[in-house]
């Protein structure tokens, strides 16, 4: 990957619309240039993939939290990936080194709603002992743009 294909990536975080001649006029490459780099990126698995950003008000999702999960004995990343997924309102999770298991960053209506999902949380993993859970207050940073490890922040 050189210094070209760096700008591109940056064009297509600013605006994953974007037209390659549009892409091509900001980086000085023709569009077909633009798209040949970007056709290699995907398939050497830089690029993973195209998405929405979905403004989390507007969808009427105005509690976000994070939460520490604690388990009792040895818990796999694999059950616990499994156990997350079934809840929609996970909108994304990580096992972590410290005293916690794993962190969800959980969205949802209300807090009510955000309840409700922290108990099938503890539903769908048999062995959590306790969960911590934060809310949040503002968002300070919001870099969500880059993924890390399959999960969108």
């Amino acid at each position: 990957m050189d210094v070209l294909d760096r700008r591109i990536i940056d064009c297509l975080l600013e605006d994953g619309r974007a037209s390659y001649a549009a892409i091509g006029d900001e980086v000085g490459l023709s569009a077909p240039a633009v798209k040949r780099r970007t056709d290699r990126l995907v398939g050497d698995g830089v690029i993973r993939g195209f998405t929405a950003v979905i403004d989390p008000a507007a969808m009427g999702w105005t509690t976000e939290a994070y939460v520490e999960v604690h388990c009792q004995g040895a818990v796999s990343p694999d059950e616990l990936r499994r156990a997350f997924a079934r809840v929609p309102e996970v909108h994304s999770a990580a096992t972590v080194s410290g005293q916690a298991d794993a962190i969800l960053r959980i969205v949802a209506r209300d807090v009510r709603d955000l309840e409700q999902a922290l108990e099938r949380v503890r539903v769908e993993v048999v062995n959590i002992a306790h969960t911590d859970t934060s809310i949040v207050l503002s968002r300070l940073i919001d870099r969500a743009r880059f993924e890390s490890g399959g999960l969108i922040a």
